[in-house]
């Protein structure tokens, strides 16, 4: 194992914030969410789907709007467990 893993950044797919959404059951508003990726994931974590990469915290919010995963406005909303993908 190189001496350099630990430097790499946590990547992690969207697919976990989704989870961490039903888990939680809570209603966000998009800094809300922001908020609570950092806390669950880490400042240094970056987050991809199968169209982004790279994405930050913020930048996975506003991604995961672009694909309409959510529900409701951007000062309220959910993700339905009915909308997972199956990939």
């Amino acid at each position: 194992m190189s001496k350099f893993t630990d430097l790499r950044k946590p990547d992690i797919h969207a697919h976990e914030i989704l989870e961490m959404m039903i888990r939680t059951g809570k209603t966000y508003t998009n800094e809300s969410l922001s908020a609570e990726i950092v806390d669950e994931f880490g400042e240094d974590a970056t987050f991809h789907t199968c169209s982004g990469h790279g994405l930050d915290a913020y930048d996975i919010v506003q991604h995961l709007w672009m694909k309409g995963k959510f529900y409701g406005n951007p000062e309220a909303f959910v993700f339905r467990p009915g909308d997972r993908c199956s990939h």
